[in-house]
């Protein structure tokens, strides 16, 4: 008996994420929104390996958020891929965008095998990265107010 994989795209903002599940084959992707909080995305994770019956394969875009997303939801089941924006193939004309919308697209991607996932750095050197930025923005402003 072949295993069934479970699609999940995530749209992730500030306050909440936007969820889109595919199990399988079926064309239609049950949606729903969750806090953006480390608790409920632990919620999420154990609520998707309780009902998944096979591998979970979790996608979401880069963003402002960092990659503490991708380090909260991957487990021995749960398998999350960090999406690079700018290689997320996208139709001429296609401009309306909505969140619901974007997490759909993400798990419609994702299945297809169409998406490009990058390498998350470890906690240490993001943190290394977000202290040069930190400085490069002391910098600036500094040299703006001469």
């Amino acid at each position: 008996m072949k295993q069934v994989t479970t699609y999940v795209g995530i749209d992730a903002h500030k306050k909440d994420l936007f969820v889109a599940m595919l199990i399988g084959t079926p064309s239609n992707a049950v949606s729903w929104t969750v806090p953006n909080e480390p608790q409920a995305v632990r919620r999420l994770v154990k609520k998707l390996e309780r009902e998944a019956a096979g591998p979970v394969h979790v996608f979401y875009e880069a963003g402002p958020c960092g990659y503490a997303l991708q380090r909260q939801a991957t487990t021995a089941r749960v398998r999350c891929d960090v999406v690079a924006p700018a290689l997320i193939p996208r139709k001429p004309g296609e401009r309306v965008k909505t969140n619901r919308r974007d997490a759909r697209k993400l798990v419609e991607l994702g299945r297809a095998g169409l998406l490009t996932a990058v390498k998350p750095p470890t906690p240490e050197a993001e943190a290394v990265r977000d202290l040069a930025r930190a400085r490069d923005v002391k910098h600036y402003s500094l040299a703006a107010k001469l």
